[in-house]
């Protein structure tokens, strides 16, 4: 059962954290009086009561911790002028009070003078709440590593003078485009098996559509995690993967492709064809019994012409060759440069298993499997490499 305190923290401590941080200008004394007022939450709730306004009431009071402790440390010159700020009083400051300054925090962890790792941890840490351990955990790095990663970044930004704002109106698309990228790479990891890491990126999605409602890429990037962490449930089975066509759709969440549908007409109804809309839309065609491969393939097309990517034309061909036949999608995958790209060559064997290409196909799988380091895949591989024995 979750608590008013757990609730309160996922609710508030990126909105906490990102006042705290434009009311400052500090990182690190912003982190420190947010966990302060936690932690003197976490103390006094159960035996006083939950707020009525838990928001306000964490924020007052880790900027008076914060104030606090610049009064004790006074040779923080820089921030002196704070000390003219008047102390409120805990508890009873309505919410309006203090700006949702979310977006900046966001737009800043995502700033590109950093590297995509310490986005994706500073954005993780700062929004999501996560702890540097959760966070290494996640990643599968050393925590030494990720708390230097962490302490990097944060040092880049006071070093380079990254402002804490929602960049100007030329520097938006670009900055969106980044901000969606990272909490989309923080889904896929998720998605892989780390089911904390998919929760907390549907989190980040939905207070992007909450602080972007205007914008219809935001509202298709979270269409597109939702209609994918719908399969969560039926994506694995004794530990094996389990592809699309052989899931058991039983164990779909109807709630979350119904969600994420919505938000894909809300995407196209505000004029929407960037890629995240157009991945969301394919991924809902998959949804559909039976599935039009025609209209995927169509999807896949425009996807790679606005993309360049030679994996979207990989999907594009695994498209055609259902609508189609294998002959034309293997035609597809022959002429792609991805010698390196696992999926290439599990694909390519099933295309050429099923044209009767055996050989050709046990030598494709075993490509894969050389180049696949998930456990999952890997014994999914074997199997199908077991099965072109018999």
């Amino acid at each position: 059962m979750v608590t008013s305190l757990e609730q309160a923290f996922r609710d508030e401590w990126g909105r906490v954290l990102a006042t705290l941080i434009g009311f400052l200008g500090d990182f690190e004394l912003a982190e420190e009086a947010t966990q302060e007022a936690f932690a003197i939450a976490a103390e006094r709730w159960p035996r006083e009561g939950t707020p009525d306004n838990p928001g306000a009431w964490l924020t007052t009071t880790a900027r008076n911790r914060a104030i606090n402790r610049i009064h004790r440390d006074r040779t923080l010159l820089a921030k002196t002028r704070l000390l003219e700020v008047p102390q409120a009083v805990e508890d009873t400051v309505d919410e309006t009070t203090f700006p949702d300054e979310r977006l900046e925090l966001i737009f800043t962890c995502c700033h590109p003078a950093l590297a995509t790792d310490a986005q994706v941890a500073l954005t993780l840490r700062t929004l999501g709440g996560l702890t540097t351990t959760e966070i290494a955990r996640a990643f599968l790095v050393p925590e030494a590593t990720m708390a230097q990663r962490l302490v990097r970044a944060k040092h880049k930004i006071r070093a380079a003078g990254i402002p804490f704002r929602v960049p100007p109106d030329h520097l938006l698309p670009d900055r969106q485009a980044a901000v969606l990228a990272v909490v989309y790479l923080i889904f896929n990891e998720g998605f892989a098996g780390r089911n904390e890491l998919a929760a907390e990126a549907l989190r980040l999605g939905r207070a992007l559509g909450e602080l972007m409602p205007d914008e219809p890429e935001v509202h298709g990037l979270l269409a597109l995690m939702l209609l994918h962490d719908s399969r969560r449930a039926a994506r694995f089975r004794d530990g094996e993967r389990v592809l699309y066509a052989d899931q058991d759709r039983s164990l779909w969440d109807g709630a979350e492709i119904a969600e994420g549908r919505a938000l894909l007409d809300r995407a196209l109804a505000q004029h929407g064809g960037g890629p995240y809309v157009i991945q969301a839309a394919i991924a809902s065609l998959h949804a559909d019994e039976p599935r039009d491969f025609r209209e995927i393939a169509a999807l896949y097309a425009e996807l790679g012409r606005q993309t360049g990517s030679p994996v979207v034309e990989l999907n594009r061909a695994v498209a055609v060759a259902e609508a189609d036949g294998p002959d034309a999608g293997l035609a597809i995958i022959d002429g792609l440069d991805l010698d390196e790209y696992r999926y290439l060559h599990s694909t390519r064997g099933e295309l050429l298993r099923r044209l009767g290409r055996m050989d050709d196909a046990r030598a494709a799988y075993r490509r894969a499997l050389e180049l696949s380091p998930d456990d999952a895949d890997r014994r999914f591989l074997e199997r199908k490499l077991a099965e072109l024995a018999t």
